[in-house]
């Protein structure tokens, strides 16, 4: 068999998520098998790295898909581009190792999320960030995302639909950066759990808003309670990178 590594770009906002579901041909994944499907003239399924929920963009998803034909990886990548979704685009395809696995083989992710920090709206960016008319305090902001960062029990900001055997999640990493009225909320880990940086972000954004004090995101993580965190609309995050 030959495996092929996919790096994808698109934009989630009208579609079901990643994951192919039996009820929805809307969806990522699906989008792509089907394209793959047609080109090689039978089934095919993909690998992703991260399944991102309904909404969700991504600069850089990786996926593998193997199949018994040699293809040449422009030509993979060209029919990809021809025949998916505009909203959906196949920016690289690469030959690797038989055992390459995109979801097993992952060691770290990067998701950003973006908030429009003014207070009137950005018709641009309406689809493709959270608008908070209020001015945030970046500066609590960034105390209050030092408490993320380690190794923790993160079941406090996942979603009950969570099917993973430990809640537990290493944060390498969370920046906060200002650049003409957007504040991006970058966050590096070596996993995330379901809607987990979602709440992540929308708890944050309460302590930015006076609503809750920094340290207050301690409590809340060691409560284990999911009632406690906040939680920010899927249009402004984006999977931005992914590391094996």
């Amino acid at each position: 068999m030959n495996n092929y590594k996919l790096i994808i770009q698109y934009d989630g906002g009208r579609y079901k998520g990643w994951q192919r579901l039996g009820n929805t041909e809307n969806t990522i994944q699906g989008k792509i098998e089907y394209v793959l499907s047609e080109m090689v003239g039978r089934p095919i399924e993909i690998i992703g790295s991260s399944r991102t929920d309904a909404g969700v963009h991504a600069l850089a998803q990786v996926a593998n898909v193997k199949l018994s034909e040699r293809m040449a990886e422009l030509d993979i990548q060209n029919y990809l581009n021809k025949y998916l979704p505009q909203d959906i685009s196949v920016t690289e395809v690469s030959s690797v190792h038989d055992r390459f696995h995109a979801r097993y083989n992952a060691k770290e992710k990067t998701y950003v999320y973006k908030i429009w920090n003014e207070s009137y709206p950005n018709p641009f960016m309406r689809k493709h960030s959270l608008h908070v008319e209020k001015k945030l305090d970046v500066k609590k902001v960034r105390e209050a995302a030092r408490f993320f960062v380690g190794e923790h029990d993160f079941t406090a900001f996942s979603n009950a639909k969570s099917k993973k055997k430990s809640s537990v999640r290493h944060i390498f990493a969370i920046t906060i950066d200002e650049e003409v009225g957007f504040i991006n909320i970058r966050i590096r880990g070596n996993g995330f759990l379901y809607n987990m940086v979602r709440k992540m972000v929308g708890s944050l954004i309460h302590v930015g808003l006076g609503e809750l004090q920094p340290e207050e995101i301690q409590t809340i993580l060691q409560s284990n309670d999911r009632s406690l965190a906040g939680f920010a609309d899927a249009n402004g995050l984006y999977l931005e990178k992914i590391e094996f």
